[in-house]
């Protein structure tokens, strides 16, 4: 997973700090985040998951927005873009996320999200957010070597690994660099929680409406506790908890170092999906997603 939006601070702290740690305990929770929605989905069908998972989502994001900062109207450019952020951000990369990851292995998820990062930076120099350096191409170049490595090395230890479900994760991964680009144009004026809050809100009705159909045929009664548990644990701490303490510590040291930690994301994903469900990475997918890190450092130097 990526970030949501942060408002630029000067001189942020250089020394490894409880900041630091609080990221790291949210790529943990991120990371191992893959593993938790793919063992729910065993017994709970992609959509209703999709579906039950984001309504509590949304309205716990809503609940904390008001709670922490109450309810602030906006002008209507500002939430009419935010609307179409959460439609691209959520809405549709949700409905990439879960579709794609019931249709592939935990481990090629994790490692073929790893390149979101360069996406992010791509697309923002294309769009003239960021300037196109030769780091950036060379960071581009290695990422896209690395995913195809990784998506050639699919073996039959993948756990019903399919071309479609890594098609479908791509996908998400390029809705969520749309998405990360747009948020970075946003003033200061609107705090993270509040972009992360109103993007999540109007992006749920198309989430919640594309699991009704699984929603009306589900029988709770065969559902087990841990689908339940699964649920309750992917929408309030990957969804709720995690962004706010992201939103609010990464202004301490910096998004620049922030997006390093994301990168470790995709390592706890595979090594998390290797000890619970088994899915052991080919050395080819391992190598393909060192490139892919290795080009997401690259693409941040200047």
């Amino acid at each position: 997973m990526s970030t949501p939006a942060t408002a630029a601070v000067p001189a942020p702290s250089r020394g490894f700090s409880a900041s630091d740690l609080a990221i790291v305990g949210v790529v943990i929770v991120w990371g191992t985040n893959y593993t938790v929605v793919k063992e729910a989905m065993e017994t709970l069908p992609p959509l209703a998951f999709m579906s039950l998972r984001f309504t509590l989502a949304a309205l716990a994001m809503g609940a904390l927005l008001l709670a922490v900062e109450g309810w602030k109207p906006l002008p209507r450019p500002v939430f009419l873009k935010l609307m179409g952020l959460g439609l691209v951000g959520n809405t549709l990369y949700q409905l990439c996320f879960i579709l794609g990851l019931a249709n592939t292995s935990v481990a090629n998820s994790g490692m073929l999200t790893a390149v979101t990062p360069v996406l992010v930076a791509t697309l923002g120099a294309v769009l003239g957010v960021e300037r196109l350096t030769r780091p950036l191409v060379m960071g581009l170049a290695l990422g896209v070597a690395g995913m195809l490595m990784v998506l050639g090395g699919r073996g039959a230890s993948q756990h019903g690994a399919s071309l479609l479900g890594d098609g479908l994760i791509l996908g998400a991964s390029l809705c969520w660099a749309l998405y990360t680009v747009g948020i970075r144009s946003m003033g200061p004026e609107v705090s993270a929680l509040r972009i992360t809050a109103i993007c999540m809100l109007t992006g749920a009705p198309g989430v919640v409406l594309a699991g009704v159909p699984e929603l009306l045929r589900l029988e709770p009664a065969h559902l087990t506790a841990g689908a339940w548990a699964g649920v309750v644990y992917s929408a309030l701490v990957p969804l709720v908890l995690a962004y706010f303490i992201w939103g609010r510590t990464v202004q301490k040291v910096g998004s620049s170092r922030a997006g390093l930690y994301n990168t470790g994301i995709p390592v706890v994903a595979a090594l998390t999906a290797w000890g619970v469900r088994g899915e052991r990475p080919s050395w080819m997918q391992v190598l393909g997603a060192g490139l892919v890190l290795s080009g997401v450092l690259l693409s941040r130097r200047r």
